[in-house]
């Protein structure tokens, strides 16, 4: 069963937008979680402009699902993790300025960088997936460095879908194979939505989870956490 996590950055853009504390990001995640999401996902960045790293305290204690922490891994960050321990970190390649993240490793050039990161995280428990691009050289880098899972940055896919949904695919299912030939566990996200989840999911069933934030906020927009929640749900049955 592919799990959904839920990001909850841009709940903590819209907050941060007018100071104070709503809407709350631990009771959206609290919520995430009683509407059916898997687990919580987050990415402080350094300048703090959604996601804090107070806020990435405050949830640890209190979520009953997975607990998946994405970003680039400085000497803050790391420090955080192997002091919250979540269930899994996300190595994310992004820079402070970055928008959002637009790339994926590169795993054979980056490798001694990242085997460090990766023992740090395994000596500390944590479960590791390294976020790439959907490139078979980049997945058996993954695994050389120790990770646990791959999280295939899947932009190039949402962009090409609805003009060639099997053309787009292609290079996912590929990567994908790749990693589970290997036995590493493969994780997807970014502009992953109600449009083209489905597709993907049904020519990759054993995803292990998929990460959304930004689509699905929006989707709640218009029809609820729980209704939206639910529909996203039903794109991984």
């Amino acid at each position: 069963m592919t799990k959904l996590s839920v990001n909850i950055n841009k709940v903590a853009t819209l907050r941060n937008a007018r100071g104070g504390d709503n809407p709350n990001v631990v009771r959206v995640a609290l919520d995430c979680e009683h509407f059916g999401a898997d687990g919580i996902t987050v990415h402080p960045r350094p300048d703090e402009r959604h996601i804090r790293y107070a806020d990435v305290i405050d949830l640890k204690p209190v979520l009953k699902t997975e607990f998946n922490i994405e970003g680039y891994p400085c000497d803050k960050f790391m420090e955080l993790v192997t002091n919250v321990k979540p269930t899994q970190v996300t190595l994310v390649p992004d820079k402070p300025d970055q928008i959002t993240s637009n790339s994926g490793w590169d795993t054979v050039a980056e490798f001694d960088f990242l085997s460090n990161i990766v023992t740090q995280l395994k000596e500390s428990g944590i479960r590791s997936s390294i976020f790439i691009n959907a490139d078979t050289k980049m997945v058996e880098g993954a695994a050389k460095i120790g990770a646990d899972r791959v999280e295939l940055y899947t932009e190039p896919y949402a962009s090409l879908y609805e003009e060639d949904r099997t053309k787009a695919i292609g290079p996912f299912i590929r990567a994908a194979q790749a990693a589970r030939k290997i036995g590493l566990g493969v994780n997807a996200g970014h502009d992953l939505s109600l449009i083209n989840l489905k597709y993907m999911y049904e020519n990759i069933p054993w995803l292990s989870e998929v990460s959304i934030g930004h689509a699905l906020i929006c989707d709640a927009l218009y029809l609820g956490l729980r209704t939206t929640i639910d529909e996203y749900k039903k794109c991984l049955r």
